[in-house]
């Protein structure tokens, strides 16, 4: 009886480290320096504006920082910055945009996208929630978006989606 117990030990022993490199391996490969596109809004029914951005990631096992700049209407930059860690299957961090106030983020990884609940810092549409992913595209893609609730309409609106592919 004590061996088999001590064998069903060890086989979860081994599950939860298998499930741990498993979002190590996932965070370790959104490290690198990405470049892309894509449109923000700046509020639900406002104009739609073309940005080309850069991202500066950095990872570990746990960890991963994201320091950005979007570029848009040729003259206007804007930094934000994402922190995020995990511990087994959840994330939690903050995402710092234009205003510069963090806003939390709580969520966990469905594949190759970390899907998060954001509490804005402030209100954002009505309210202070919305949706954000950070999605691996292939091996060399990266998709950031972020999905907010139309209060007028009840409709889920992508308010951000930003294309980058690894430098």
């Amino acid at each position: 009886m004590r061996p088999l117990l001590c064998a069903a030990l060890l086989s979860l022993t081994g599950l939860a480290a298998g499930a741990n490199a498993s979002e190590a391996d996932f965070l370790n490969s959104l490290e690198g320096d990405w470049r892309g596109s894509g449109m923000v809004l700046a509020k639900i029914g406002g104009m739609k504006v073309n940005v080309s951005c850069n991202l500066k990631s950095d990872a570990s096992a746990t960890t991963v920082a994201m320091n950005g700049n979007c570029r848009g209407l040729a003259v206007l930059t804007r930094s934000f910055s994402a922190n995020v860690k995990a511990a087994g299957q959840r994330y939690t961090g903050n995402y710092t945009g234009p205003s510069g106030q963090p806003s939390r983020l709580v969520g966990s990884r469905k594949g190759d996208a970390l899907n998060f609940n954001v509490t804005w810092a402030r209100v954002t549409n009505g309210d202070r929630s919305a949706i954000m992913m950070i999605e691996k595209v292939g091996q060399n893609g990266l998709r950031l978006q972020t999905v907010d609730r139309d209060l007028a309409s009840g409709r889920s609106v992508v308010t951000s989606r930003i294309d980058l592919q690894r430098q």
